[in-house]
């Protein structure tokens, strides 16, 4: 088993989820559609973009017990919509515009910068310092953070927003720090991380040339 087979699964298995809810609590308004739209969209396009262009990290071998221990913590971003639809809660009308343009340009961002990662290491390997990664080291990361507070920002409950800090704090800072780690054996490397930022992007820097 793959990393990816559990993250897979939990992507195809998210639209069914919330639509599975939706049925149960007999609740079809327009928040709950909302939500429906937004998390189901973003499950089918991680399952496209793992097929069209996969992120290698995501191909290490685990263990049965440790991919159903990761199904499950994936599980915990299927609180939201359970929060929204079992309350019959019905966001405002500016907090669904919000939401919806924050979660495009998440998605933007995420599925972007990851397509121009994959297609530039394919064609020529080393520091990508240019294009979505010019500012910010973590674009994709970035991106998926919006993503997943447009969610949390939809349901406006104070859980959601801490499963994400979880998440952001536990697994997305680390992966970050591990990359740069990586990325410092290339020589430039350090003036490159001077100009950029972590997980948000350094405007008002010089560009590292090449």
């Amino acid at each position: 088993m793959k990393i990816k087979h559990c993250i897979n699964l939990h992507k195809a298995l998210t639209f069914i989820f919330i639509l599975s809810l939706m049925i149960i609590y007999n609740n079809f308004n327009i928040g709950a559609l909302i939500y429906l739209e937004l998390h189901g969209t973003y499950g089918i396009l991680w399952l496209l973009k793992d097929k069209i262009y996969p992120d290698k990290q995501w191909e290490t071998e685990i263990s049965l017990p440790l991919g159903i221990t990761l199904f499950f913590i994936l599980g915990l971003y299927w609180i939201a919509p359970f929060i929204l639809i079992s309350s019959d809660k019905q966001p405002s009308e500016i907090l669904i515009a919000t939401a919806v343009s924050i979660n495009i340009i998440g998605i933007f961002l995420h599925y972007s910068s990851d397509a121009q990662k994959y297609y530039t290491l394919k064609y020529h390997q080393g520091l990508i310092t240019k294009g979505f990664f010019a500012r910010c080291r973590n674009t994709n990361y970035l991106g998926e953070i919006l993503i997943y507070f447009s969610f949390a920002l939809l349901v406006n409950h104070w859980l959601p927003y801490i499963i994400l800090l979880g998440f952001i704090t536990i697994l997305f800072i680390p992966n970050m720090l591990k990359k740069d780690q990586s990325l410092s054996r290339y020589a430039e490397f350090e003036k490159y991380k001077e100009s950029s930022g972590l997980i948000f992007p350094k405007l008002f820097v010089n560009q590292v040339e090449k």
